[in-house]
């Protein structure tokens, strides 16, 4: 039976809010791996629409119960 899983911020291993640990945690991959590809990504695209995307994950992604 497959578990349901749901997208949370991370309350154990957060950096800042919790966004990438908790993406790490749904996907099952290394937080590590999640923040090292954000912040790639934020650089590539000229760091304000990366930091944006942050933020808006940051509102609508509940916190870990």
């Amino acid at each position: 039976m497959p578990k349901n899983k749901k997208l949370f911020r991370s309350k154990k291993d957060r950096f800042l809010a919790g966004i990438c640990a908790g993406i790490g945690e749904y996907f099952d991959i290394d937080p590590t791996i999640v923040r090292v590809i954000f912040v790639l990504l934020t650089l590539a695209t000229g760091i304000f629409p990366g930091l944006l995307f942050y933020f808006i994950l940051w509102v609508i992604i509940p916190e870990e119960r």
